[in-house]
């Protein structure tokens, strides 16, 4: 009942003038063999796009399907009669339920911690409310009503103070001036005894606040005390009850064994729904059922949340998905068909660079591509500076896919190089100027200038619209959703300070060219302070992350100019890096 006809989803994946099937692929998912390190792929070709579209166009006429936003995939599977079929998966819960007539089912396991996992979610239902409770204390209201009272009243008593002192000084010189000997004694004694009463005042003004606000202090700080220890205790709750349901999760590849993800992921913190997405749950059922797969497609589907739009297709997630790819594709043999295309890849909405099979070089824990020499701007025995393409990480990632970067590259084309540093980061997708240290004295000193700020930076970019102001300053406090990164956002409570300056460069169409000086280093920094409202308003052109949905062939942003001072010689450097957009 799992597997559906090519047709139940639609007939429209046959080039209708020639009749045959396109399966250039579009996109690899991809992982190595945790035995023998061979890079296994599987495509997202054509077919299996429009494959998915015939799944989106059964969720369109469906509207239980857009009250929350998820992924959905489809795998297109050869049967042991060698005809064609379909699996499709959601991930995580649809409508509040793992297990929906026609779609995959979750991978087994979960059942064997149901007990434990409903006792859990019953006790972070009531710590939440605890927290909610604690959170809306009545005392916190009445003292900060209070300690507005009391704050008034100083500033009244202040201000009248300060207009007596005013005149007592005024009447000081006439004194002074008119009276002499033990008459101008006795006279300045009774200006002073004011003072000193006036003084009196604040102190019991400062006194009653204190003794009136003190018991409201105590039980603020109590009730703080108890949330933050109720934060800990549901974390660590949360923390151990995906720990057993990661270790009862049980995959299965096709070579026929079988893993659980705990021991499949590369470290103790697993992310939150590992083991729930479509790709682990579609492949795990095709290797249980026999099935061969041919090719996946994985969309999103109701309303937008971060970079995800209805209807766009995306690749395998780095943090849930990826680390496990390697386990779930081993013993699928690889089609020929796919052996040499990678010319004629052309990259998905998520694709990372390719591994090519020749031109390798050895880098540490697995083989990764020099795929073109890095341009060096700046080179002597203590730094380097190069211009970063866009599409490379600055230093190498977590998973065994993400090793290929600028620092990676050079540790093995440089002679001595493995004390090479990245001393600051620039995205994968951001172009421009990277600066590494070869020693770690060097790196030391470079790292306290950025902390410092004593680093002139200035960025371009083009935004994907017009901005009415020429020049100013955006000051908007980030914070990064740990349950959602690499995302960033305003938030005046846990943001840290991030500033930028800006000017407007040129406005080219429905475009503007743009000058960003960051006088902070949060982030995504330039990126969210331009797409969000409170400061341009407007994305960079390319950044689907935060809202972009003209079409661009990558973020157009660079980093173009980089001045600091030589850690060693002693001199300011400027270095510069032409705009490749």
């Amino acid at each position: 009942m799992l597997v559906q006809r090519l047709l139940d989803f639609a007939d429209c994946f046959t080039d209708r003038d020639s009749g045959s099937i396109d399966s250039r692929p579009n996109y690899w998912y991809q992982g190595r063999c945790p035995e023998s390190g061979e890079l296994l792929r599987l495509p997202r070709t054509q077919m299996s796009e429009d494959l998915a579209r015939g799944l989106m166009q059964y969720l369109a006429a469906d509207d239980s399907y857009d009250r929350e936003g998820k992924m959905y995939g489809i795998l297109l599977v050869e049967m042991p009669s060698g005809e064609q079929g379909i699996l499709k998966a959601f991930s995580g819960l649809l409508n509040g339920c793992s297990i929906v007539e026609g779609w995959v089912p979750p991978i087994p396991g979960r059942d064997r911690v149901a007990f434990e996992e409903a006792r859990t979610l019953t006790q972070l239902e009531a710590m939440k409310q605890e927290l909610i409770a604690l959170k809306q204390l009545p005392q916190r209201q009445q003292y900060e009503a209070l300690f507005g009272e009391f704050e008034l009243q100083l500033q009244v008593l202040s201000d009248r103070h300060r207009n007596c002192k005013q005149q007592r000084d005024e009447k000081r010189q006439l004194l002074c001036q008119t009276l002499a000997a033990e008459t101008l004694e006795i006279a300045l004694e009774q200006l002073n005894q004011q003072s000193r009463l006036e003084g009196i005042e604040r102190r019991q003004l400062k006194r009653q606040r204190d003794e009136t606000l003190q018991p409201l202090k105590q039980l603020i700080e109590a009730a703080d005390g108890q949330m933050r220890a109720l934060k800990q205790r549901r974390k660590e709750l949360s923390r151990e009850l995906q720990v057993q349901m990661h270790a009862a999760y049980t995959l299965v590849n096709f070579l026929g064994k079988s893993s659980s993800i705990s021991s499949l992921m590369p470290t103790n913190s697993i992310p939150t729904g590992t083991g729930d997405c479509c790709a682990p749950k579609l492949l795990h059922c095709a290797a249980v059922h026999n099935l061969k797969p041919l090719a996946m497609a994985e969309f999103w589907w109701g309303p937008p949340s971060g970079d995800k739009i209805q209807g766009e297709f995306y690749g395998a997630c780095g943090d849930r998905c990826q680390p496990l790819m390697g386990f779930l594709l081993s013993g699928l043999s690889q089609n020929p068909i796919f052996s040499n295309m990678d010319e004629g890849f052309t990259g998905g909405l998520e694709a990372q660079p390719l591994l090519p099979t020749s031109n390798n070089f050895s880098c540490g824990t697995g083989i990764w591509p020099v795929t073109q020499m890095l341009p060096i701007i700046y080179e002597d025995k203590w730094l380097i500076a190069v211009n970063k393409p866009s599409g490379l990480l600055s230093v190498p990632g977590r998973y065994l896919e993400n090793q290929d970067s600028v620092l990676s590259r050079l540790r093995n084309l440089l002679p001595d190089s493995w004390d090479l540093t990245a001393v600051h980061r620039l995205d994968w997708e951001t172009s421009g100027i990277l600066l590494l240290a070869r020693d770690k004295e060097t790196s030391t000193q470079l790292r306290q200038q950025f902390e410092k700020k004593q680093v002139h930076k200035v960025y371009e970019a083009v935004l994907s619209g017009t901005v009415n102001v020429d020049t100013g300053t955006i000051d908007l406090p980030l914070w990064g959703d740990p349950e959602n990164r690499p995302y960033q956002q305003v938030n005046w409570e846990c943001g840290k300070p991030s500033v930028t300056r800006f000017q407007v460069m040129a406005r080219e169409g429905h475009h503007t060219r743009i000058e960003f000086w960051p006088l902070t280093g949060r982030t995504h920094q330039l990126r969210v302070h331009a797409a969000d409202v409170r400061g341009l308003g407007i994305p960079i052109l390319g950044d689907r992350l935060y809202g972009c949905r003209a079409a661009a062939n990558r973020l157009h942003l660079h980093a173009r100019e980089l001045s600091f001072e030589h850690p060693r010689l002693g001199k300011r450097l400027h270095l510069q890096a032409a705009t490749p957009f």
